[in-house]
Order: structure tokens, then sequence, then C-alpha cells
């Protein structure tokens, strides 16, 4: 029987390695369609929630890919299969794959998969959160993230590498990894997507943030019903469409600049190093690097957290 999934995290099995499929499933972890100048990529693990394994992660990398090389794709469009857009990295489905070698592709690092310790967490990180969103925020066509239902976690990570965000009106937000004694995900872009005070108590809480109270402080950009999200996002991607495409690509880069200008990159940087301290620490102070925090406890600690910031 399958675990049950907290939509606010993982939890904690292994699996055999299928690089194209769920280790569940026979069915293709990733999605991609084109419609005219619109690339539709989904991630296709709606049991688990959407949770990202090495699999998926590496799916989304060719399909981003495919996307780029695709000189008829102007806009790519980035979607959840079933109720939930991602509840975040694959902490324990019967698809995790954290001990599988991939070819790397993000960065040089050294295979993690023969090391053991701090080395092992940072070269697989570095490679597969860490590199892989600084490697997709790149992706020179604009990138529409449609998010229903749990954007949490590393599923934060994927909305934020996008420079768009639909989200539907049962749609939330939440990273909870300061319960793991952790202080926020690897591609730490809080402070930018958000105010920081609002950031802090985003991460202080780790409460859900509404749809409605995301777009309110600049974090998501339209907020629709949620039978009309996927109209929704089309329509703005077909919109976005109808610019030259060099345009777009430096409109993106432009801004881009900017926000690395006010930090992001260097804050990116320091921040993993603190998240990897975080994690050090709870290998010598904890039960594990997790910090003792596995679904069972990660579910009873939420259960307690009080209310969604609306």
């Amino acid at each position: 029987m399958a675990p049950d999934h907290d939509p606010d995290h993982g939890s904690d099995h292994d699996a055999e390695h299928d690089p194209d499929h769920d280790g569940a499933s026979r069915d293709p972890v990733v999605r991609y369609e084109r419609r005219g100048p619109v690339a539709t990529v989904t991630m296709n693990r709606p049991e688990y929630r959407n949770a990202q394994n090495s699999a998926m992660t590496y799916a989304l990398d060719d399909a981003f890919r495919a996307a780029a090389d695709d000189d008829e794709v102007k806009v790519v469009v980035l979607a959840g299969a079933g109720g939930h857009f991602s509840a975040g990295h694959d902490i324990g489905s019967p698809g995790r794959d954290a001990d599988v070698p991939f070819a790397r592709r993000a960065g040089l690092w050294w295979d993690h998969c023969d090391k053991a310790g701090a080395e092992r967490r940072f070269a697989r990180e570095s490679e597969v959160y860490l590199g892989m969103c600084r490697r997709w925020r790149e992706l020179p066509k604009p990138m529409i993230a449609s998010v229903q239902g749990a954007c949490v976690a590393g599923g934060l990570m994927l909305a934020w590498v996008c420079d768009l965000i639909v989200a539907s009106e049962d749609a939330f937000f939440a990273d909870p990894v300061v319960r793991m004694g952790i202080p926020g995900v690897e591609y730490f872009a809080h402070p930018w997507v958000m105010p920081p005070r609002v950031a802090k108590e985003f991460l202080f809480t780790g409460d859900r943030m509404s749809a409605r109270r995301a777009h309110e402080v600049g974090m998501v950009n339209r907020v629709v019903a949620r039978d009309r999200l996927a109209s929704h996002s089309a329509e703005l991607a077909d919109r976005v469409a109808q610019m030259p495409r060099m345009g777009l690509a430096l409109a993106k880069r432009a801004v881009n600049q900017a926000e690395d200008l006010q930090g992001l990159h260097s804050g990116l940087d320091s921040v993993f190093g603190l998240h990897h301290l975080a994690h050090a620490h709870n290998a010598e102070t904890a039960a594990d690097p997790l910090g003792g925090m596995d679904v069972a406890a990660m579910k009873a600690r939420a259960a307690g957290r009080g209310g969604t910031h609306r």
C-alpha cells in the first residue's frame, strides 16, 4: 500500500530507477505537448501530489531543453497533473531515487552516490536543486507556472523560476522546512519574490499562504477560479507569444539581470551554504540530516501549526 503524503512534504521509501517513468506506474513522470507557439510541460505524479524525484527533475530538464530548441515555441507553461501543482521534493514515495546516479547537467560537481556525509548531500543538491533551478530560470523564453492546490517547498522553487505565476483560488504556498531546523528551501528566492518581512513570517510560522495573499504581496500575477486555471494560463501564454521571440528573450534577461544586481545570485549561494550547515548540524545533534522530521512528524507538526494567511 502506498504511503499517505502530507501536502506540506513527501515521505521516505526507495525504488528501482527508471529515467522516464515513475517507479509506481508506467506513466511518464513529465508530459510535453506543443500547441502552436506554446509548449505545456506537465508534472505527472498526481498520486504523490507531483513530488519531485530525480527522474522527474531530469525529465523536466529534457522538456525545457526541447522547448528551448524548438523554434516554433515562444512560451512555456509549467503545470501539475491532478489536484496539486507540487507538494515538494520526494522524500519518500515508492519512486524515490536519491541514491541513483544521473548524468549531471547543471554543474560539474562529482556524482554523490558513492560519497558520504555533507559531501554527498552538497554534491547532489548542487545539481538537482539549486543547479537545475538556475538552469531553468535562464531558459530564454517566458515561462508561466499554472498552480493549483499545494505549491510547497520544492514546488515553490519550480514556480519561482517561472516568469509569471497564475494560481487557482484553491492554491496555497508554504515553506515548512524551518520545522526541520533548516532556513528554507535550496533555491532561496524568498526575499525577492515577496517583501522581506512577509518572507520572515512565511518562514517563521511555516503557515500556508493563500493564493489571494500571494497575489496581494506580488508573488502571484493572477488568481482565477479552479475551472479556469488551464484556459486562463493558455490565454495568457497565447498573448505573450504574440511578441517577437528576441524581444521576449531580451526582456526576460534584462529583468533577471536586475534581480541578480539586487543580490539574488549571490544570495542564493550564501543561503545554500546555510542550508547545508543546517543539515550538518542536524546530522550531529538529531536523528538525521532532516532533524527527525519524517513525513509522520511533519504531518503532526503541521496539524498544530495554526491558520492560513488569507
